[in-house]
């Protein structure tokens, strides 16, 4: 590893530390979001011009993962092969360093590859460890208790995010790249949330700016979403639908997951009674990570990284299921902490001078996501007399995560809505990965 590699690597994992003290101090910044800076800070990071200035040649090879050589190149570079047998070779440092050597490749391409494989390392791991850590803290029990209209309205709110999805796949099908892998991160994203956006990212092998460009258009969107429903939604959407009836429940329930909505408490990990049961809780992760490794190698291709994440999204929450492991406190911030990583590794490879309008056909399918879902669910609820702010607190969770549940919660005057709000969203990080790659996988199948 070069100096410039290792610098790399700490710099990775040390400015998520920064910026969750960042967001602990100020309370502007804990509004604008942990994830947010981390993806701010890793975009300029990428696009400063610190990084090797790849050639085309080396673009290819690592946005595809697999490079196609000639029967040319292959005598020239592999004159030994008695007949072309490889069409398709996985890229890897062997294959840069024969390209290097035959002139195909600079030196600047190959001290790129370098910081690829650094990244590309980094982003598979983050993933694989965040997702079983943020899963831990499910109470898989209490989803079994949600009152019935809250239940309807979950399955109510998918149906609508879901159909919009598919109404801009049809749409946008021909003018955004690999449509169906959008339309699987968006289908997880709006079930779930970024962990889950990132999860499928991984599994499906989606281009680092079409990633980029989705978030950041799902961040723009969602704003201006919170915006309405926090100002005048409630309102309005009374026009169409019935008032809350209140129940008298406390939201003490779930007060564990309520705490973790507070970016305050991320430093809580790091006091002496959490350090070594969270120890404890990384080495089961381990275990599900390795067990998941080993499942993946059944398969090959592309299907080895969805099992995989799927894997370790099942074995997440069957271990959230064993009382000593779903007791373990502060798993959810320690899980945030690698999808923080995650978020400023994966900004900083995407090179914004790629940029081209093809993207903005994305923000249109977003926008159309949003509108849509909500315009849908609505009518929906209307049908099944469902009240406004549970339709609300479902939309806010499916939408923009669980997180903001109790920041919606407070703007509506009804605290009961967040038991209801936030178990919704845990429910959406568990089945997020599920349903986007089947989405995915039925649209690249039917289309």
């Amino acid at each position: 590893m070069t100096i410039f590699i290792i610098s790399l690597l700490i710099f990775y994992l040390l400015i998520p530390l920064i910026i969750n003290y960042m967001v602990y101090k100020s309370s502007f910044l804990r509004r604008l979001g942990a994830i947010m800076i981390a993806y701010g800070i890793g975009l300029i990071i990428g696009n400063m011009g610190m990084f090797p200035q790849p050639s085309k040649t080396m673009v290819e090879l690592v946005n595809h993962k697999e490079v196609v050589l000639t029967e040319e190149l292959v005598n020239e570079v592999y004159p030994d092969k008695e007949e072309l047998v490889i069409k398709k070779m996985k890229v890897n440092k062997q294959l840069v360093s024969d390209l290097y050597e035959h002139g195909t490749l600079t030196e600047d391409d190959v001290e790129y590859f370098n910081v690829f494989k650094l990244q590309d390392t980094l982003t598979g791991l983050m993933i694989l460890l965040a997702f079983p850590l943020l899963l831990f803290s499910l109470n898989v029990r209490s989803w079994f208790k949600v009152a019935g209209k809250t239940f309807l309205s979950l399955v109510l709110g998918l149906v609508s995010v879901i159909i919009p999805i598919l109404i801009g796949y049809i749409l946008f099908q021909d003018t955004v790249k690999e449509a169906w892998k959008v339309a699987g991160m968006m289908t997880g994203v709006y079930s779930g949330g970024t962990p889950n956006l990132a999860a499928i990212q991984r599994a499906l092998g989606v281009n680092n700016l079409t990633y980029i460009m989705t978030h950041t258009y799902d961040l723009i969107i969602g704003a201006v979403f919170l915006l309405f429903v926090m100002s005048f939604g409630q309102r309005l959407l009374l026009k169409f639908l019935p008032a809350y009836k209140v129940q008298g429940i406390a939201e003490s329930e779930n007060s564990n997951f309520l705490d973790s909505t507070d970016d305050g408490n991320f430093f809580d990990v790091l006091q002496k009674k959490h350090i070594l049961p969270l120890l404890g809780a990384l080495g089961i992760t381990l275990l599900i990570v390795g067990i998941s490794v080993g499942l993946g190698e059944f398969v090959t291709g592309e299907q080895k990284t969805v099992v995989i994440i799927l894997a370790t999204t099942t074995l997440g929450i069957l271990a959230s299921l064993i009382g000593k492991v779903n007791r373990i406190e502060r798993t959810f911030e320690f899980g945030m902490y690698f999808i923080l990583v995650f978020s400023v590794v994966v900004a900083s490879m995407a090179d914004l001078r790629n940029f081209d309008m093809s993207y903005i056909h994305i923000f249109y399918w977003v926008a159309i996501v949003y509108a849509g879902s909500l315009a849908i669910h609505v009518a929906l609820a209307a049908l099944f007399k469902i009240d406004a702010d549970n339709v609300i607190i479902v939309s806010t969770a499916l939408s923009c995560s669980p997180p903001f549940v109790p920041v919606v919660a407070g703007a509506l005057n009804n605290k009961e809505i967040i038991l209801s709000g936030l178990t919704v969203g845990i429910i959406g990080y568990a089945i997020g990965n599920y349903l986007g790659i089947l989405v995915a996988e039925v649209l690249l199948y039917f289309g």
